[in-house]
Order: structure tokens, then sequence, then C-alpha cells
């Protein structure tokens, strides 16, 4: 064998697993499908490598992925660190009533609260500071108040640094010169946060503690082999363990090559992940025991965005981390459905995003265009409060492969999802958002995409490779280990097995934890 663990991905499942297996001994090989990136490289102008697309990732292999379905799509994130250098830093624990169904027995609150605890020191995670709350912070809670629900205000536990010295008084405030630089506990360089809202582009001081800093310094630091720009294409079992192919992208030609572990794990998100095992056991017939189940109970995570205009407040929304509160009715208090609001910022170079859409997936150049339009119409961007939402949908999309023509053509991805299961959710979500606006002054306008097709975008697909307590009602077990494949896991969002109505990221840490945990347990 090339090596003991091969880990497909480098999110907060692959990156998580390849740390503790690394630190115990193994010899751990990491294959990311995207680049690694800095301040040096990150997008910003136009013709800059903002976009992934699935059918061309020789040529385009950029910062952001948009898979585009037939009622919903999905955002995605392409870097060593997975989607820790795209999402929004909030590091959520779910309330403990999510165990108590729907998961394997095994999986219960007091089993998984001591690897909560560890993902969130291991992240450096903390609230921002009181004397740093952007405007919109302060709008929340001063929505929360004037609708009766103050008490269910909260700052959020982000993974990002700050300077507690640092406020909005200072002289040019938001200036990279205001972070102060110093070495983490990895000995990664960081700097603090001084507001610059670039934090879905790449923080330009480095303030976002993302797992390239932290959990994959540590694996790297203990051997690992963290290999950029690895596509994975198949895995087969081979002399008693996994080989696994891959395509070397960004070069002129391609270039193919595998490599063989006894241990493969796969950590490639929710889509990528159940894509792989679908093409593994549907078309290249290398792994056909894999379960019925894959593909099934695939979940938005209840997402959803409704911007208001404030024609008499500032909200400043690219000011400051991205998320930095809730209100939250995670308690069924609303419309019998779980959820809890945030506020939502948008960095100010989203315009050179969309302007690079010339480079992106037809599909996606017509969905940015409508975005576009829609900026436009709701005039300066200091005037807009995004407030955003995730609770508990009904988890009942199904992800499968099928030809484009009936009977002819290449299998392609598809993801079928009803809005009917989730209805009630979404429509209390809107509900909440039009009453929190209306309480503060603000207008809030539907998104053309959802008024006119009633289409959503979620950034935290759960789902398609759950666990389950056998191969009749899971994929994975309790551990994330393949049923019917000793030695195969799936440990990522998409072994998750049902909505959690919070930012999911702390949760798929956690998880990775404890399935890192067993290995070496196994091991000894």
């Amino acid at each position: 064998m090339d090596c003991d663990t091969i880990i497909i991905g480098s999110g907060f499942g692959g990156a998580v697993t390849a740390c503790r297996l690394a630190e115990r001994g193994d010899r751990v090989i990491v294959l990311e499908r995207g680049r690694r990136w800095d301040k040096k490289n990150y997008p910003r102008e136009p013709d800059d490598a903002w976009w992934w697309r699935h059918d061309a990732p020789e040529t385009a292999n950029g910062w952001l992925e948009l898979r585009l379905f037939r009622h919903i799509g999905v955002a995605q994130g392409a870097a060593v660190g997975g989607g820790s250098l795209i999402y929004a830093n909030v590091s959520a624990i779910p309330p403990q009533h999510t165990f108590a169904a729907g998961w394997p027995p095994e999986i219960t609150w007091p089993e998984m609260a001591p690897h909560y605890h560890t993902v969130g020191k291991v992240l450096n995670v903390q609230t921002v500071p009181d004397g740093q709350w952007p405007l919109r912070t302060q709008l929340m809670k001063d929505a929360a108040q004037k609708i009766g629900a103050g008490d269910r205000f909260r700052k959020l536990e982000v993974a990002v640094s700050f300077n507690p010295k640092w406020n909005y008084q200072l002289k040019d405030a938001i200036d990279p010169k205001h972070s102060e630089r110093f070495d983490n506990a990895y000995g990664i360089k960081q700097g603090t946060c001084v507001h610059l809202g670039n934090c879905y582009v790449g923080c330009d001081v480095d303030a976002r503690n993302t797992l390239d800093r932290n959990y994959l310094a540590l694996a790297e630091g203990k051997g690992a082999d963290i290999r950029p720009l690895h596509l994975v294409r198949a895995i087969e079992p081979s002399e008693g363990g996994y080989r696994v192919h891959y395509q070397v992208l960004g070069g002129d030609e391609a270039h193919l090559g595998s490599a063989s572990a006894r241990r493969v794990v796969v950590a490639a998100g929710s889509l990528n992940s159940t894509e792989l095992l679908l093409r593994c056991r549907d078309d290249l017939k290398t792994l056909p025991q894999i379960s019925d189940v894959l593909g099934q109970r695939w979940s938005s995570n209840g997402d959803f965005l409704t911007p208001a205009k404030y024609p008499e407040r500032r909200v400043n929304p690219s000011q400051g981390p991205t998320i930095t509160s809730a209100i939250d009715f995670l308690d069924r208090s609303e419309g019998q459905s779980s959820f809890w609001i945030q506020d939502g910022g948008a960095p100010d170079l989203i315009g050179n995003l969309i302007r690079a859409s010339e480079k992106a997936h037809p599909e996606v150049r017509v969905l940015l265009e409508s975005v576009r339009r829609a900026l436009a119409a709701h005039g300066p961007l200091e005037h807009v409060m995004p407030w955003f939402a995730q609770g508990v949908d009904a988890g009942d999309g199904r992800l499968r492969l099928r030809r484009r023509w009936w009977l002819f053509g290449p299998k392609e991805l598809t993801l079928d999802w009803d809005l009917r299961g989730s209805r009630r959710l979404f429509d209390t979500i809107i509900a909440m958002h039009r009453r929190l606006a209306a309480a503060t002054g603000g207008d809030p306008v539907m998104l053309p995409m959802w008024s006119l097709d009633k289409y959503l975008i979620t950034p935290h697909p759960l789902g398609g490779c759950d666990m389950g307590r056998t191969a009749q009602d899971g994929v994975v077990n309790h551990q994330g280990e393949v049923f019917g494949y000793p030695g195969l896991f799936v440990i990522d969002g998409a072994s998750i097995p049902k909505p959690l109505g919070v930012n999911p990221s702390r949760t798929i840490a956690a998880v990775a934890e404890r399935a890192a945990q067993l290995m070496s347990a196994a091991a000894r």
C-alpha cells in the first residue's frame, strides 16, 4: 500500500480525520480537488479564478462552485481547507434534542459533547467583542426586542481572531494597518480582525481560523501529504484495501494517477461524496454492494435569504464578520418549525464575482444576471440588511445519476428536491423576516428567483450517505464506515442523517473527531 489512509477532501470531515490519524502515526495522503489559497492569490478582480465548473475542472478550478439543479442550487468551495475558506465562520452547537431521534443509537448528546468542545478549542472560537459590534448586530438585537423576543437574541461563536483593543472609533478603523500579527497555537502566522467584510472571498489579514491554519497544519506537521488539485474519479477494492484513481488538474494535459491504502475516508462534501459513491456503484461497478439508501434523505438545512431595504438606517453589511448573531426559534415555538434567524454580510467584492460570470457555467451566468439586477434595484448596499436563516427542513431530497437525454448522453448528477415537504418551514421563516424588518423600519424584498420560481440556493447541503443502523436504513454506520466495505468511510456533511437547523460545520467536525478516536481505539 502507498499509505495507511487516503482522505478525499480537506473540509471539516477530512481535515479533522487527517489530523488525528497523522498524530497517531498513520501515513496519510489527502487528495483535495481545490487549490491552496492565501492572500497572495485570493480572487479579487473579475479576471481572477473565481469559478469552479464541474463540467470543466481542468480549466475552471477556482474559488467557488455553484451547482444548479431543477429546484435548488448548492454553493461549494474548492480549496485546501474545504468549505472553511468560503463559510461564514459560524461554529454552532445544535440543541441537545437534535440527537434524540434520527441518529444511530450510539450517537447521543453526552457522546458528542466533548467532541464539540475539542473542535471549539482547536478552532479558537469566540464571539465578537461587545465593543466591536457591526451595525447589523445591533439591528438584530433591536429587532428581537421590538417583537418581544429579546431573550432569544444571542451572539454566535465564530472561528475568527479578534483584538479587544480595536473599535470602530479608531481613525480609518477598517484598514489592514490596524490588524495585529501573531503566531497561533500551531505556529501559523495570522492577524486580528479589522472588519474588512471579505470572509466569503478570503480574509486579507488572515483573521479567520480556517482549517488550513489549525487541523491541516497539525496534520502536515505530523507528516500528512496534502495534494491540491487532485480530483478523485473512482475507488475500487484492491489487495485488502482500496485503490483511489484521480486526475491532477491545472496542467496543459490530463494527468491521471492512483494511490492505494488499507483505509479510505471520503470527505468531499454532501454532493461530491455522494456522487463519487453513486458512480462507483452504478456506473463503474467498482463498489456494487453499497446500500440502496445512497443518495436519499438529502437536506438543504433550511437556508433562506430575505434582503430588506432600510432607507433611513445604515446597515453596512460589507463591514464585520459575515455572521455575528442569531435570534433563536429552534424550540419550534413559531409555526411548529425549528429555525433561527441570522444577520448577513456581503463583501464589497461581490460585484467582481458577478462580473466574472463569463467563466462560470452557462446556467450560473443566467442566475447571476438576475442577482445583478436585483442588487441594482435595491440601491446602495449600505442600506440593505441580508436577513439569513437556517432551519430543519423535510430532508427528503434525492441525489442520483441520470442520462441527460433518457437513454443517451453521459450520466449526470441530479437532485430531486420538492418544496412541498418543507413549505411550512420557509413560510414561517419568511413571515419572521418580514416581521423583524418591519419592526426596525425595513422593507423586505423577495429575490426574483424565489418570488418567480420558488428557487433556493443553499451553502449547507447535508445527507446523501446517511448514517444508519444497517444497510437497510443507512449507507454508513455510526462511525462512518460504509456497510459491506470494511475500511471505507464517509466522514463529512454527506453522512449527517438529518437536518440540523444550525450552521453544520462544528457538528461535521465533532463527528469526525469521534470517528477518528474510534479508529485509533480499534487499531490499538
